[in-house]
């Protein structure tokens, strides 16, 4: 589809965005003012925070009213997203519901789920963790062994196996995940797609920490766990179509917003003309990869007005979202190692806030083409469906 681009916001768009900054100037926190969100004390204020926007609706604007939102279209939604980077709004502890189960309830869930499930999301009074990768499953999610069987009486299924980096898993109340309902089907096929409440009996959750010593990750035990009928998304057995439009959310628009990115390399910018001032053979040595990261986050955010331009004309993002993941994960990569590069030795103290935000984001980015599926595989997806390489 040929899509043409206008770049230039609406006037209604425009009073979108006053609105969004003026709510968002007068509510961010204060920076540094939450505690980590990978401990439980810091996962709780962030779920206050998640209440606070959701009860003036701006937790969810995209979503229907009924649902707590301000059913804004995709370019409002990126206007918001603009506002609250750059108002330095705290990471979002429900995003996994919000950003990558939401899309895929309201293209496969029933009235019933979206009733249930959604204004809870919204609200941060249930949040949502990723069940996907096993011990013998990353990259190759169609290679999972967790199971599901009939339970008896035939009103449910238990499932029992084990799900590791399971992301927010440490302290979230739900997890949606796969689970292979038929062992003699094709690798792709038998796989069913389950709404799992971790208080059940038979769920162990381990924590796993990080790299910061903090558990922002777990492993999920499952050992015949009871989950009813009205808790699977989509057909039994076509679990493997549900979970790519998950996945799509996840490396196309929902997740990642040009806005971090943009912001980051703005940030970026500052710190070079920091560096500029006060060590300038420091500062010569990486202009080059300033500009570059610059461009490489501004390109991000016109493809992103490209590609939601083309969504909204009826268009679909497919196998692009790969192409896209690429980018991003990458994009944020670069901003950080510069960055970590133009602070030198003094990348490594301790006690300094601003350092402290480049080297944490710099950690977390070192995840970005690994999670999501991993960039190798990415390629593939870009090699063999959107150029139409044969397969090595």
């Amino acid at each position: 589809m040929d899509v043409g681009m206008d770049l230039r916001f609406t006037a209604e768009q425009e009073e979108f965005r006053r609105q969004a900054r003026t709510w968002l100037e007068t509510h961010v926190p204060a920076p540094g003012s939450l505690p980590s969100l990978d401990t439980k004390e810091g996962f709780e204020a962030h779920r206050v925070w998640e209440r606070a926007m959701f009860e003036d609706r701006w937790s969810v604007v995209s979503w229907p009213e009924r649902y707590g939102g301000r059913d804004a279209d995709i370019f409002e939604w990126l206007v918001f997203e603009e506002e609250y980077w750059r108002a330095g709004g705290p990471p979002r502890v429900g995003q996994n519901g919000i950003f990558l189960l939401a899309p895929t309830l309201f293209a496969f869930g029933t009235e019933h789920q979206k009733d249930r499930f959604l204004p809870a999301m919204a609200s941060g009074s249930e949040i949502w963790c990723q069940g996907w990768s096993e011990p013998d499953a990353g990259s190759d999610l169609a290679g999972i062994r967790s199971r599901a069987v009939r339970a008896p009486g035939g009103d449910g299924w238990l499932l029992s196996g084990q799900k590791t980096w399971t992301s927010r898993g440490a302290f979230a109340e739900w997890c949606f995940g796969l689970f292979r309902t038929d062992p003699d089907a094709e690798r792709h096929r038998g796989l069913t797609y389950f709404l799992i409440d971790l208080a059940s009996p038979g769920v162990t959750v381990r924590p796993i920490a990080q790299i910061d010593g903090e558990t922002g990750f777990a492993e999920l035990f499952l050992e015949e766990v009871f989950v009813p009928d009205d808790q699977v998304v989509g057909a039994v057995g076509q679990g493997w179509s549900v979970a790519m439009a998950t996945a799509g959310s996840e490396r196309g628009l929902s997740l990642r917003s040009p806005a971090r990115y943009t912001v980051a390399a703005d940030r970026l910018i500052g710190l070079y003309a920091e560096r500029l001032a006060d060590r300038p053979d420091i500062a010569a040595l990486h202009s080059d990869q300033v500009a570059r990261a610059w461009m490489d986050a501004e390109s991000y955010r016109l493809n992103t007005l490209w590609t939601a331009t083309r969504v909204r004309e009826g268009g679909t993002v497919g196998p692009e979202a790969s192409a896209n993941k690429i980018h991003w994960s990458e994009t944020d990569l670069a901003i950080h190692r510069t960055a970590l590069a133009l602070l030198g030795l003094g990348a490594e103290m301790h006690g300094d806030q601003v350092v402290a935000g480049w080297l944490d984001g710099f950690l977390f980015a070192l995840a970005g083409p690994i999670y999501a599926g991993t960039n190798e595989i990415q390629r593939n997806v870009v090699a063999e469906r959107m150029l139409g390489l044969p397969r090595g």
